[in-house]
């Protein structure tokens, strides 16, 4: 007989639910995701450490585990929460089923859950926090992610990676050095980098600026991460001063770091952008670009100062500050993830923008 489970939150509610894998007593902030395709990715996203994952599609495991698709060493979420799991994949890649993945990197999981009914609690409510159990009676004790949950995904030393050099189509003066300062990256992240061009060296989020600018990049990459960017606060005058030496780009919590850095604020939303069919319009084309996302704050628009940034990009549904562009500088930033991964590619052109901007060996930095 299968071992019963249940997910008891700070709402009240409870939800009755198996167990997929060993039985773990674990407690997070209560988050979903409605993408179709890419449970691995978002398992394997370093955003959702501290946070309980509930996917909306109902069937999770189909074409399996790759060895592909990680975006990242190690899972860092707290919790999955699935309606039903597929045991036998299939798939021309595939060489793990997600019952098999669960029990290697011990993802506290539980399955035959109501989805609709636990995605309605979390829409209807907003901040919700809930614990896994054994017993129905028990009542979850978080009241907020951990302030130092980016520390727990970030690298601890720094990492070089080469460009390959069997790339035919780049010279030597079209490669590029970027620094991404890692706040919880995703691979996917690098690899887009390195597809450019990019040497890229991943370095611990709390890197001094003196640190990086030994490194002589040509520019910088601050990557998404999990929890609240006004956590971070006392990074804001690193990043500003990395900003005003460096192109810079920013996705996601890097996005929110480079708008707090800069004088402005950022807010919580009900419940989080995270999916991979978000609409996104750009104001200077007026095209909607269909956009991968994860992130439960975004930059606040009253806080933006329009004579020194110019608001590139807003989500279609709620109107929401989706990207920025320093008027003077080579700053950009995003809300929404360019590498997809899950996700459509539409935004990719992101990196080249960004690529376009850095500083070519000979010529003048601007700073």
């Amino acid at each position: 007989m299968l071992e019963k489970g249940y997910l008891v939150l700070s709402t009240g509610d409870t939800l009755e639910g198996k167990w997929l894998g060993a039985s773990s007593s674990v407690e997070g902030e209560m988050v979903f995701n409605t993408a179709m395709t890419g449970y691995q990715e978002v398992m394997t996203d370093p955003s959702y450490a501290g946070q309980i994952v509930t996917m909306t599609y109902p069937l999770i495991g189909n074409y399996g585990i790759n060895d592909i698709d990680f975006e990242s060493g190690e899972p860092a979420l707290s919790g999955l929460i699935i309606s039903s799991p597929c045991y036998k994949p299939d798939h021309y890649q595939a060489n793990s089923s997600i019952r098999e993945i669960v029990d290697k990197f011990h993802i506290p999981t539980l399955y035959d859950i109501d989805t609709r009914a636990l995605t309605r609690i979390i829409r209807e409510n907003g901040e919700v926090y809930g614990k896994f159990s054994m017993s129905k009676e028990d009542i979850p004790k978080k009241a907020k992610v951990d302030a130092n949950i980016v520390d727990q995904v970030s690298v601890k030393k720094m990492i070089r990676l080469h460009t390959s050099s069997n790339q035919s189509h780049l010279t030597e003066l079209s490669k590029a050095h970027v620094v991404l300062v890692d706040f919880g990256y995703k691979h996917s992240i690098r690899h887009a980098l390195m597809e450019l061009g990019c040497d890229v060296t991943i370095v611990p989020y709390n890197t001094s600026v003196e640190v990086i600018k030994g490194l002589e990049p040509d520019g910088i990459v601050l990557s998404n991460g999990p929890g609240d960017p006004k956590d971070l606060d006392y990074l804001k005058h690193s990043i500003k001063k990395l900003t005003e030496l460096y192109p810079t780009l920013g996705i996601c919590l890097g996005h929110q770091l480079v708008a707090i850095a800069h004088g402005g604020e950022t807010t919580r939303l009900p419940y989080g952008h995270r999916g991979s069919n978000h609409p996104v319009k750009d104001l200077a084309t007026g095209k909607v670009w269909i956009t991968s996302q994860n992130h439960g704050y975004v930059v606040d628009m009253a806080s933006i100062d329009e004579q020194e940034w110019q608001i590139s990009h807003i989500n279609v549904n709620d109107r929401s500050v989706e990207g920025l562009i320093h008027r003077e500088k080579p700053i950009l930033t995003v809300q929404f993830h360019p590498e997809a991964h899950p996700g459509p590619i539409d935004t990719h052109l992101i990196f080249q923008d960004f690529f376009n901007r850095l500083v070519r060996k000979g010529e003048k930095q601007y700073a």
